[in-house]
């Protein structure tokens, strides 16, 4: 109980700042953990903190479902549907060929990829949570959860601008908005940005975006099934029981089962228990750790993301998006 309170404490705190003065909530979140890693080799808290950042963290992905209806994937029509399969396939695969290429491990490669391509830091996260744990797994998801959260905000500074730029129109620039950024939030904010239009295609593009969580996790789990297996772990699912709640929460909402109000009510609960997973990460990681990682993890997720902005705007320029 101890570490679980301090986990909602931070996540409590970090809400309140990100709403009243702005600013992305989870990286508020893990820098304010990380103040507090002293914790971590603390009897008291650590049981807590751990099961903040593996149990409540699973939670919040399930919850996630919440979002998604498959009438929403219907009506995109199956341009974006190629735009989006495409890009999360390409980016994962150019994520793991370039961390091999500038000294890093396919872990890393694979898991900012996943990031990137999905949906940010809540998608490394949920795919972290299904990967091998071993001697730099934690650094490696704080590293990827402060990239992408930060070339995200950056992202919806900049791409609207991109979008002018380029005179694409709502539709095409929902799309490419929608199939760029990483973080739901900041789709949203640089969408509407735009227009209505706009904002409502490039959300619908990042919740199918969100969708390719289900797939991204099964082949995640069937890559590392041998690796978790041999960590000790006994019987390894083929099917985490956080993913099957994705899928069947996707199914009732789709079914039009669950009210509204209570889809906005585990929308909240969703993101309440990612920040304070996230809370829980920042507090079992140390600075000292961070900074050993260097400057290549940096070059992999901006390299990442120039190249998902390059595919999508590659469908868009040759009308595969309208299909």
């Amino acid at each position: 109980m101890p570490g679980l309170m301090i986990c909602i404490t931070i996540a409590l705190a970090t809400t309140f700042i990100a709403d009243h003065y702005g600013g992305p909530t989870l990286l508020y979140a893990l820098l304010f953990g990380m103040t507090l890693h002293f914790l971590s080799e603390e009897g008291r808290c650590l049981e807590g903190v751990e099961f903040a950042a593996k149990r409540v963290l699973r939670i919040g992905v399930a919850l996630l479902g919440v979002r998604i209806t498959f009438e929403q994937v219907a009506e995109l029509g199956i341009g974006p549907v190629l735009t989006v399969v495409s890009g999360v396939v390409l980016t994962i695969f150019i994520g793991a060929v370039l961390s091999r290429l500038l000294g890093l491990d396919k872990d890393m490669g694979l898991l900012t990829g996943g990031s990137v391509a999905i949906c940010g830091a809540s998608a490394a996260l949920a795919l972290s949570a299904v990967m091998p744990r071993h001697e730099t797994h934690e650094r490696n998801v704080i590293m990827t959860v402060v990239g992408v959260t930060t070339l995200s905000t950056m992202a919806m500074v900049l791409y609207p601008l991109l979008v002018g730029l380029l005179g694409l129109s709502d539709t095409d620039a929902g799309i490419f908005l929608g199939g760029t950024i990483h973080d739901v939030a900041q789709v949203v904010g640089a969408g509407y940005m735009i227009s209505e239009g706009t904002g409502d295609v490039s959300t619908f593009v990042k919740l199918l975006r969100v969708a390719m969580l289900v797939p991204a996790v099964m082949v995640f789990m069937f890559l590392f099934r041998r690796h978790r297996h041999e960590e000790g772990s006994g019987k390894v699912p083929m099917l985490p029981g956080f993913l099957m709640a994705f899928v069947g929460l996707v199914i009732i909402n789709s079914l039009g089962w669950i009210p509204p109000t209570i889809t906005e009510g585990f929308t909240d609960l969703s993101r309440w228990c990612l920040v304070t997973a996230i809370a829980a990460l920042g507090i079992k990681t140390s600075f000292q750790k961070l900074a050993v990682v260097g400057w290549r993890p940096v070059i992999l997720m901006m390299t990442e993301t120039l190249f998902l902005l390059l595919v999508v705007l590659a469908f868009i320029h040759f009308d595969l998006s309208s299909l």
